[in-house]
């Protein structure tokens, strides 16, 4: 299921043009950048929507907006990709590997820039549309900071937008098969630091201490009833523990342990209740062992939160690409995965969807995301820049 699947509407010019484009995700990844220093990657782009025709201007630090006005029409929309790659090694062997040490293009952030180019260029020179088309390209979306950085440096005020889409690849689902859903997608992101203050001493004698270890571990199990006996059956959210920390040596007592937490939720009123329930376990399960505990409780994105009636659009589009049979819907609850999108959602309608990056079968295509195996599948690109066209087309309509 790794082929490029049969029956998809993809223009002729862009089936051409995919092994071009290739080489250029290619070229992005073998030399990643990180959080918002994409600064290498931002030239190759604006220097070729210049080279199309499009005004570039410069949006929240290394952002990037591509302008393209056609016609006379007053609609405008914002196709989004993101630049940044993560910092981890990469072990796929492939000839275009990462040169960068410790740094990889593991999420598919180069594929995403390179379908966007894919689309920038046809569109550019078919020009079969009535209105504003401004392709955004973000910075820092792993750090979850790249869309708040462009919003204040007044991105919806520059370049406003009667939409906004974006695309994420998904391993594990066919190539040609997509996932367009109206409302929650994935999940919100907070993170928790929990420092637990006791007394030290000798571990041959730990009734003259207060253990902070002993408090952690009971926080740990009391954690896992929060989401089993407080939250709605229907409902979906996670609260997972990444990292806990005491002590220096086999026979002392530490002073202090530490815990920290991913919490994820679809729903508002749910991440409300998460951070409440959270707090509350932890401050008595601590009183209980006679320690004090410090939280900090940090609220990094919400969830996307699809708007019915672009979801709707969205979904026709992809759907005049791939064909209905293969536009599925999934469940909230599917995963739980955040983007730093949802920012952008939050200020303007939209929709987020996934286009599949292929089953197991070659190395690097069934690996999940964030795994030093996995790589973009250069053969969404013309599937993704033909939704993107189809989409665009179907927004500004030409008179």
């Amino acid at each position: 299921m790794n082929q490029l699947p049969e029956n998809l509407n993809i223009p002729a010019p862009l089936r051409e043009a995919a092994q071009r484009f290739a080489q250029i995700r290619q070229r992005i990844h073998a030399r990643p950048e990180l959080g918002a220093d994409v600064g290498n990657t931002a030239e190759l782009v604006a220097g070729l929507l210049k080279q199309w025709g499009y005004s570039v201007h410069t949006v929240g630090g290394h952002g990037l907006v591509g302008q393209l006005k056609v016609g006379d029409g007053t609609r405008s929309i914002g196709l989004r990709a993101d630049m940044d790659a993560l910092p981890m090694q990469e072990r796929t062997g492939l000839p275009y590997a990462s040169e960068v040490q410790g740094r990889m293009h593991a999420c598919g952030h180069d594929g995403h820039t390179a379908t966007l180019l894919a689309a920038a260029e046809y569109l550019a020179s078919t020009r079969n549309f009535n209105g504003t088309l401004n392709l955004i390209f973000q910075p820092d979306e792993e750090g979850l900071a790249g869309a708040l950085a462009m919003m204040a440096d007044g991105l919806f005020e520059r370049f406003p937008c009667d939409g906004i889409y974006a695309f994420h690849n998904a391993p594990g689902l066919p190539l040609g098969a997509a996932v367009v859903q109206e409302g929650p997608l994935g999940g919100s992101s907070d993170r928790v630091t929990v420092t637990f203050r006791g007394r030290g001493g000798h571990g041959a004698i730990p009734n003259l201490a207060n253990d902070p270890t002993l408090a952690m571990s009971a926080t740990v199990l009391a954690l896992q009833s929060i989401v089993s006996r407080n939250v709605a059956p229907v409902d979906a959210a996670v609260i997972s523990v990444g990292e806990m920390h005491a002590g220096t040596t086999h026979n002392i007592i530490p002073e202090t342990a530490m815990l920290k937490l991913s919490v994820r939720a679809t729903k508002p009123e749910v991440r409300e209740l998460l951070e409440r329930r959270i707090r509350e376990v932890i401050t008595h399960q601590a009183a209980s062992y006679g320690v004090g505990a410090d939280i900090e409780y940090e609220r990094l994105v919400p969830a996307i939160q699809n708007s019915a009636h672009e979801a709707g659009i969205a979904r026709e589009a992809v759907a005049s690409v791939v064909g209905g049979e293969r536009v599925l819907r999934m469940p909230p609850s599917s995963q739980m995965g955040s983007e730093d999108f949802a920012w952008m959602l939050e200020k303007m309608p939209g929709c987020y969807f996934a286009l599949g990056n292929g089953i197991a079968g070659q190395a690097w295509v069934g690996c999940s995301l964030h795994n030093d195996g996995y790589d973009f599948n250069d053969k969404l690109i013309p599937i993704g820049a033909a939704c993107w066209v189809a989409l665009t087309e179907q927004c500004l309509r030409a008179s």
